[in-house]
């Protein structure tokens, strides 16, 4: 016996599951999804070019 047997076994690995096969509303529904995300990803773009959306910001008045 070499030392190298000692200590914890490596658990063996689990077979790799299948691709399931998609319905119509199923890829209609990832289809949905991809397009939402390429809408936010947009947005996001442009929202982050411009300065805060309220440029009001807390007014001081010059009496005393």
């Amino acid at each position: 016996m070499s030392g190298r047997e000692g200590g914890k076994k490596k658990p063996l690995k689990a077979p790799k599951k299948q691709g399931k096969d998609m319905d119509d509303d199923e890829v209609a529904f990832k289809q949905k999804q991809k397009e939402d995300q390429k809408a936010m990803e947009a947005l996001k773009a442009k929202a982050s070019g411009k300065g805060p959306l309220c440029g009001a910001g807390i007014k001081k008045s010059g009496k005393k």
